[in-house]
């Protein structure tokens, strides 16, 4: 029995059974100052108004990235006290329910060791209200944890790729490898022909093997579960507004873990600060 619970036992055996004080703490096995303790936290009307807007808004995040959210709007907290008000009120994050799958041999990947050293692509697949199946292609920088492109479309052929990759080298450097499965997207002409024009090496995985494009199934766990199952969607339109407005989010609000809970934009800001001095 929890403290609480044995505390409610001694509350019962004094006021229905009539035993004495020292008597009911033997009974139900607690010591008399724990019977005796009255809870005095108090948490603010303000914090836990917020709390549960967050929560509402953010139905996916933990107690965690709740945490960070309300100390950067100025909340004195810290994560144990957000932890039980987020018990309390009941707003813990549903599990859902994954499909089991075979073993398979862990590999862990070569850490990047800087911004546009090693970028990983894939597609994640998804349906409209009326049954139609779109496509997205994601992009992220593996150093960073940057999302780089969401491209949405029923049909991504292989120089849609190239388009997308060519819109993203526009504003920033060309990665040297990208990490790709074996998709005949990435494994046609079109990608191949550009990432030997512009120096880039493609890193193909072993089939059947995604946890070796770690990186890219990570984050699309993440938009699978905080973005399109969160949508009903009518219309591609739709779609790429949603999904956009959510890349912008993921790399200027969203706390990461593997960031020490920073977003990716406030991180690269700090190495560019710290690599010129300015930190």
């Amino acid at each position: 029995m929890t403290p609480a619970a044995r505390r409610g036992a001694w509350v019962a055996a004094t006021a229905e059974l009539g035993l004495s004080e020292r008597r009911a703490c033997r009974l139900v096995r607690i010591h008399r100052s724990v019977a005796r303790y009255k809870p005095r936290r108090e948490a603010s009307t303000e914090l836990l108004t917020r709390l549960r807007e967050l929560a509402s808004e953010r139905r996916r995040y933990g107690y965690r990235r709740l945490a960070v959210l309300l100390r950067r709007e100025g909340f004195v907290v810290n994560h144990k006290k957000v932890y039980r008000l987020y018990r309390d009120e009941g707003l813990a994050v549903r599990r859902r329910k994954r499909k089991k799958l075979a073993g398979a041999e862990r590999v862990i990947p070569p850490l990047p060791e800087g911004r546009n050293q090693c970028w990983s692509m894939d597609f994640v697949q998804d349906s409209l209200a009326d049954g139609r199946r779109i496509r997205v292609l994601t992009l992220v920088d593996n150093y960073s944890r940057e999302c780089l492109a969401l491209e949405v479309g029923t049909s991504l052929p292989g120089a849609r790729v190239v388009r997308v990759l060519e819109q993203v080298s526009r504003i920033r450097e060309k990665p040297k490898t990208i990490v790709v499965d074996n998709g005949p997207e990435f494994a046609g002409k079109a990608l191949d022909a550009w990432a030997y024009e512009n120096g880039v090496g493609l890193h193909f995985i072993a089939p059947g093997k995604p946890v070796q494009n770690a990186y890219i199934e990570s984050f699309n766990g993440k938009f699978r579960d905080e973005c399109l199952n969160e949508h009903w969607f009518s219309s591609i339109d739709e779609v790429g507004a949603v999904v956009e407005a959510w890349r912008q989010d993921y790399n200027t609000v969203r706390p990461h873990s593997s960031l020490g809970y920073r977003t990716p934009d406030q991180a690269v800001r700090e190495e560019r600060d710290l690599a010129l001095g300015l930190a």
